[in-house]
């Protein structure tokens, strides 16, 4: 299980883990589903630090692990 921090910042590969790199998830999804619950409100508001630098508070991810029992992936809508 990864140690989630509430003072920290969280990058997306973080999150959603990264097969390459050997990181596990935190939130066991994919990058699009992630952007769509953060989209719909599900999943927390990103920070921008940087161009190209998204992260999220350590606050923010421990808040929706612990609404995770009510939560269900929010679904992709073919074109």
């Amino acid at each position: 299980m990864v140690r989630i921090y509430q003072d920290s910042f969280y990058r997306l590969k973080q999150i959603i883990g990264d097969k390459n790199k050997d990181i596990p998830p935190i939130v066991p999804v994919s990058q699009s589903t992630w952007w769509l619950g953060v989209k719909s409100g599900k999943f927390p508001k990103p920070i921008k630090l940087s161009e190209g630098v998204t992260v999220w508070r350590g606050g923010d991810l421990l808040e929706l692990l612990n609404r995770k029992d009510s939560y269900t992936p929010p679904t992709q809508k073919r074109v």
